[in-house]
């Protein structure tokens, strides 16, 4: 029996997604997942919130389609204000992750070949959710303050574009913060030409220095900006709970999407966080994320300084989990990790070619530091110095 697949299969499968995953080599040094640091979910609070869900008056494990969700809803409103984003919880929708919320935003604007603008690079999660819908990609490279809004207006000036997909603060994977005037600008712009705009924003509350900037989404006039938050970088990966804010048309919609994609997000774990973020200090964890971040983005930051090659150029992020590498053109690192990191030094980072929509750029890497102990970062840094020299060098000969 032939098996016919859909064309969304062939594309999605080289994503490149699998490279983020742990290495089964003991000795390896890894730099690519973007998980958060274990030792900092907070496991007791959210176990006795788990255990107070379970033995309540009331069981969570039946169907609570559109019951469950109210109180964290409200608590979500809560924590959006408090940031300076007034959201109606009514038009919060909670997801299975803020990955969920890209696939459903994909799914209910791109037809095949609708235009996509995303920075280059961009996360290669999201990259990996849009390829499914087969989107014209229109890719914006990054600067110093965010996205080139002068190429971005260029863009919109010569081609239909749907949506523009963002990461405005501690950008995945440049680590880069948009400027207030650029978030602005951008705002206005997506007005001017009628676009929207999704802003992702999984690592907002974990800024290490300098001044807050506001959302898009306080920003937008027009109900154009379709906000993503996550749960996972701020209590821990596995609850799986991310949200989805948007303006009204645009939130029904993508509620009938959710409904017909999985009936309900874990009400167990909706209630589990509910618990906890009403008895516990939520600030409190945050404080002791950004300070335990901080000192490893300190120590990545030392050791990128001490080590690296002066080819070798990198971003200083003021929050977040990633800093951006960036190495002459010519200098493929997809084949220096293949070839000389993995084997031969015992480290890993994510090559930037899957982190374009084209898969043509070589020359830049992202690198985490959330996930590896302070020894782990300064070996390992070194380790990746003396790989790049060798790559370096091979190319060179």
């Amino acid at each position: 029996m032939t098996e016919e697949f859909a064309s969304r299969v062939s594309i999605t499968s080289k994503s490149g997604l699998n490279a983020i995953y742990p290495s089964h080599d003991p000795e390896m040094i890894s730099f690519t997942g973007g998980f958060p640091d274990a030792s900092l979910f907070p496991t007791q609070e959210l176990g006795d919130s788990f255990q107070n869900v379970i033995s309540g008056k009331q069981t969570p494990f039946q169907y609570q389609i559109g019951e469950e969700s109210e109180p964290l809803r409200n608590q979500i409103s809560q924590l959006l204000a408090a940031d300076g984003t007034q959201v109606d919880a009514s038009k919060i929708m909670v997801t299975q992750g803020a990955q969920q919320g890209l696939d459903l935003v994909a799914k209910l604007l791109i037809n095949k070949g609708d235009g996509l603008v995303v920075e280059g690079p961009t996360y290669i999660g999201a990259l990996a959710a849009f390829d499914a819908y087969e989107p014209t990609y229109y890719t914006v490279g990054m600067e110093e303050d965010g996205m080139n809004l002068v190429d971005l207006k260029k863009i919109l000036i010569q081609q239909h574009v749907k949506l523009i997909y963002t990461i405005p603060d501690f950008q995945n994977p440049t680590g880069t913060v948009m400027s207030l005037a650029k978030r602005k600008q951008l705002v206005e712009l997506a007005n001017r030409y009628d676009v929207l705009l999704l802003e992702d924003a999984p690592y907002r509350w974990l800024r290490y220095e300098g001044e807050s900037l506001p959302t898009l989404k306080s920003l937008d006039t027009q109900d154009r900006v379709i906000q993503l938050g996550s749960f996972s970088k701020i209590l821990a990966p596995a609850l799986r709970l991310g949200w989805l804010t948007a303006g009204n048309d645009l939130f029904e919609r993508l509620q009938e999407l959710k409904g017909g994609s999985d009936l309900e997000t874990s009400s167990l774990m909706i209630q589990t966080v509910d618990y906890y973020l009403t008895h516990y200090d939520l600030n409190e964890h945050l404080g002791k994320l950004q300070k335990s971040y901080q000192v490893k983005r300190n120590a990545m930051m030392n050791a990128m300084e001490r080590y690296l090659p002066d080819f070798a150029h990198y971003t200083k992020p003021q929050g977040g989990f990633f800093t951006w590498l960036t190495v002459p053109e010519d200098l493929d690192l997809e084949k220096v990790q293949n070839n000389q990191l993995k084997p031969s030094f015992h480290v890993m980072m994510i090559p930037s070619t899957n982190l374009f929509p084209d898969k043509t750029h070589r020359n830049g890497a992202r690198i985490s530091f959330s996930n590896v102990t302070l020894s782990q970062i300064d070996l390992g840094i070194q380790r990746l110095s003396n790989g790049l020299s060798s790559g370096h060098q091979k190319r060179s000969v």
